[in-house]
Parts: structure tokens; C-alpha cells; sequence
């Protein structure tokens, strides 16, 4: 195991040293009072774990790991500082993660033991970069890797997967940092949303060292760049299925059918992300359009059983869609099934009405003459 200890202190680092030297067999590859990411990258490339100074001038040091990190994900980072609640509170750190000034043996050497488990757990879930890694986005998020199995990602916080979540939908577009600030922090000063964007980067960082031949997070200019390899979006895939049908016909319709069930439901429903209502709404019209070309398809062709599955989805996603209800109020006519018929006009009713809105005189007046024939007959 290499390691590099960085630190503005010259004799902190040669105490740090000697008593790592005093527990481990560690290979310390250098000692830095000043640490330039950029222009060390290839020493980066080559060791597993740095000991970084919080408190370093010019550049701090989450900044510092954040930027180590985009040279080489896989990079074990211990923070040493001398305030406790400064590191615990301000990084939101686990013990791993930070030690403090002046550093004892024993703890040194806990932290010691952490990095080689920490090491040989990366190496174990290390995915093959030749394989596709699938990612969810349907209700909320998950990774399946290669053998089908669901992984689990640790997001430190609540805004560390936001802030994924919103590189992913825009990957491959450089974000500027303004810009991520405006969207995930606009509630605090622009100093304190600088310094917050850096943790929140580092900790998407340590979160996909484990994917790490799958997601690329660059620091471009003034903002930042993610790019995947070998990955796959479910409603990226779905819709570029989707969007390729050939026209609905009975040789096609099977077709329509099993990409249709590859929609599990909306975009991150999970979620209340401002941002991503937008493209929730897209991708939702999407499926609608392709669930009436189903249940029309079906209808037409008097597969009334079919048509009726379609448009009830179609009225349980969009319960005010009149269109729907009332094809399924006239196939319930069809099947002599009138407890369905009003079922779904008090339902249709009740969704309007909520709207402050009234269904179509045009319904109400097939309704009112179905009423009135079932009545007679």
C-alpha cells in the first residue's frame, strides 16, 4: 500500500510519518507542505490513500480530495485536522475519514485497519469494466449490476444523490457550478453553497469508487462533466425502444406490449426534486401517447377485454382524463356491466370536481340516456 501525507506543516508531517512507520509497513511516496492535483495526477494514479491537512492554505482540503478523486476514484482519503467538531460537522465524516491533530497510535492504527478492509472491499465489488452496469430511474434510483443483482449505493446525504441524480439526466453537458449552486443551494450565501457543492462532489466520489469504470465525474473550467461507460438508463432504453416502433399492427402489437411493461413507473417519482418534473411530465405524456395507440389499437379491433386494461391504466396514472373514462364507461355498455359504467362517470366526476372542473355535456348526456334505458329496460 502507497500513501502520500500532505499537510502545510512540516513538522506535523514528520511526526504523522513516524508513527505511521511505527505500526505499518505503508510506503510513504512523498511529503507535501504544497499540493498541486493537476500537476501530480500521475503520482495520484500510482498510490491508494492520502493523509490530507483540512486546513491547507489557498485550496482546503475537501477541495483538494475532490479534485484528487477526479485523477484517481479509487483513492482512500484521511483528513487530518485538529478540531473534532470542525470535521465531524462541517463534512459529516465517518471515522475513516478523518483523524485528529496530534494523531495517537491507537487511533492511527484503527484507521490503519479501516483503509486495508475499506481496500479489500473496493477490490471485491470492483465492477468489470466490459460489462454494462444497468441504472434505474423508474420511482427512484438503483444500480443493477452485471449478474442481475440490485447494488446499493451509500449516498452521505440527501443532496449527494440529488446532486448524481441531476449530473446524470444532463450527463455528457458541462454544468456549471453557478448553475448547481442555483438549483441545490440557492437557500444559503454563495460562499457557503461553493464550499457545500465541493463536500457534496467529494462524497459522490467515494459513493461510485465501487463503479468507478462506469461514471466519469470531471471538473471542467467552472463546472463539472459526468460521463458513463457501459451504462445503461432504464427510460433512456425505453424510450429509444419506444420511439423506433414501427407502426401498430397485428404483426407489431406484441412488440408495443412488451416495451410498454418495461415503463415500472414514473421518473423518480419518489422524489420532489423541482427539476425533474419537467422531464417526469415528458416521459409520462410519452407513455400515455403509445397507452391510447395500445387501447385504441384494441378497441377498434374489438378486443374489448384488452382496450379495457389500456385505458384503465390510463385512468389510474390520469384519473380527470375524460377520454379514457368515457371509452371505459362505453366498453362497460358493451360488456352489460353497468355498476362499471357508473363507477367510472362518479369517478370521472369526483377527479373533475376536484379540478373545479365539469365533465363534457356530451358524456353527461350519454350517461343520463343509459340511465334512462337501464331503468326501462
Amino acid at each position: 500500500m502507497r500513501a502520500i501525507l500532505i499537510d502545510d506543516e512540516p513538522l506535523a508531517l514528520d511526526l504523522l510519518e513516524s508513527r505511521i512507520k511505527k505500526i505499518s509497513n505503508i510506503d510513504i511516496a512523498g511529503k507535501f507542505t504544497n499540493f498541486s492535483p493537476t500537476q501530480e495526477a500521475p503520482l495520484l494514479k500510482e498510490i491508494e490513500v492520502v493523509f490530507l491537512d483540512v486546513e491547507m492554505p489557498g485550496m482546503n482540503g475537501i477541495e483538494m480530495a475532490e479534485k484528487m478523486l477526479e485523477f484517481n476514484p479509487k483513492l482512500t482519503i484521511i483528513f487530518v485536522t485538529a478540531y473534532r467538531e470542525y470535521a465531524a460537522d462541517a463534512f459529516d465524516l465517518n471515522a475513516l475519514d478523518y483523524l485528529l491533530k496530534p494523531v495517537q497510535l491507537d487511533r492511527l492504527q484503527k484507521t490503519l485497519d479501516r483503509i486495508e478492509q475499506n481496500l479489500q472491499r473496493l477490490q471485491a465489488m470492483q465492477l468489470e469494466k466490459n460489462r454494462t452496469l444497468k441504472v434505474s430511474v423508474c420511482n427512484e434510483l438503483t444500480f443493477h449490476s452485471p449478474d442481475g443483482k440490485t447494488e446499493i449505493i451509500s449516498w452521505r446525504t440527501a443532496k449527494a444523490q440529488e446532486l448524481f441524480l441531476y449530473l446524470l439526466q444532463n450527463r455528457s453537458e458541462t454544468i456549471r457550478k453557478s448553475k448547481l449552486i442555483d438549483v441545490l443551494w440557492s437557500e444559503v450565501d454563495e460562499q457557503k453553497g461553493y464550499s457545500q457543492l465541493y463536500t457534496t462532489v467529494y462524497h459522490i466520489r467515494k459513493a461510485l469508487q465501487p463503479f468507478g469504470n462506469h461514471f466519469s465525474l470531471s471538473n471542467v473550467l467552472e463546472g463539472y462533466i459526468l460521463n458513463t461507460e457501459n451504462t445503461l438508463v432504464d427510460l433512456e432504453q425505453w424510450e429509444m425502444q419506444l420511439t423506433a416502433l414501427p407502426p401498430i399492427s397485428k404483426e407489431t402489437v406484441a412488440t408495443y406490449e412488451d416495451t410498454m411493461d418495461l415503463y415500472k413507473g414514473p421518473y423518480l417519482a419518489g422524489s420532489s426534486y423541482l427539476w425533474a418534473e419537467s422531464e417526469r411530465l415528458r416521459l409520462e405524456q410519452l407513455w400515455l401517447k403509445y397507452a391510447y395507440d395500445l387501447a385504441n389499437y384494441y378497441y377498434e379491433h374489438a378486443n374489448l377485454e384488452k382496450a379495457e386494461k389500456w385505458f384503465v391504466a390510463i385512468s389510474k396514472r390520469q384519473p380527470e382524463d375524460e377520454t379514457a373514462g368515457f371509452s371505459l364507461m362505453k366498453i362497460y355498455q358493451s360488456l352489460g356491466l353497468g355498476m362499471l359504467v357508473s363507477h367510472h362517470y362518479n369517478l370521472l366526476h369526483q377527479s373533475l370536481s376536484e379540478l373545479d372542473l365539469k365533465i363534457s355535456p356530451g358524456i353527461t348526456k350519454w350517461y343520463e340516456a343509459w340511465n334512462q334505458n337501464k331503468l326501462h329496460s
